[in-house]
C-alpha cells in the first residue's frame, strides 16, 4: 500500500461530508489520502492535539509531518492529493479567496441541518429532528 500523504477528519455524520470523503476517494487511484470518522465512537482527536469541539467545527487534516489544517485549506489539500487541486485553485486566488473562506465557514456551520434535508441522508430518527427519511413520507391526497 502506497504511503500516506493527507488524513482527513471528517464528520460521517454529516451527509455532504460523507459524500465528499466517498468522492474523493474514488478519484484516489494512489490510495494517498485517508481518512477519520470524527464522529465514530472510537475516534480521539486528543491523538492529534486536537479537541472534540474543534474537530466538529470544520474540517481538519493532518499532513505527513503532522500539521494541522483546517477548513478550506484542508479542503484544497485534499483535492491536491487525490491529483485535483487545480479544481481548487481559484480559492487561493487573493480577489476570491475571503469569499471561500467566508462560504465554508458558513457551509461548516450549517451543514448537517441541511444536509438532512437531502433526499435520502437521515439515518436516524433523533439526529434528523424528529424527522425520518422512510417513515414520514405520506401518500398526497389526489384531488378529483
Amino acid at each position: 500500500m502506497a504511503h500516506r500523504r493527507l488524513t482527513l477528519l471528517y464528520d460521517g455524520s454529516c451527509p455532504f461530508c460523507r459524500r465528499e470523503v466517498e468522492w474523493l476517494r474514488k478519484r484516489d487511484r494512489q490510495q494517498r489520502l485517508a481518512a477519520e470518522d470524527i464522529s465514530a465512537a472510537e475516534f480521539d482527536p486528543t491523538q492529534y492535539g486536537l479537541t472534540a469541539d474543534a474537530v466538529s467545527r470544520a474540517l481538519h487534516a493532518i499532513t505527513p509531518d503532522g500539521t494541522v489544517v483546517m477548513g478550506m485549506e484542508a479542503v484544497r489539500q485534499a483535492y491536491a492529493t487525490v491529483g485535483l487541486g487545480w479544481l481548487l485553485a481559484p480559492t487561493r486566488w487573493p480577489v476570491l479567496r475571503p469569499l471561500f473562506e467566508a462560504g465554508y465557514r458558513l457551509f461548516a456551520r450549517y451543514r448537517i441541518p441541511a444536509g438532512n434535508l437531502l433526499p435520502g441522508t437521515c439515518r436516524d430518527r433523533e439526529a434528523c429532528g424528529g424527522r425520518h427519511e422512510h417513515t414520514d413520507r405520506r401518500p398526497r391526497k389526489v384531488r378529483s
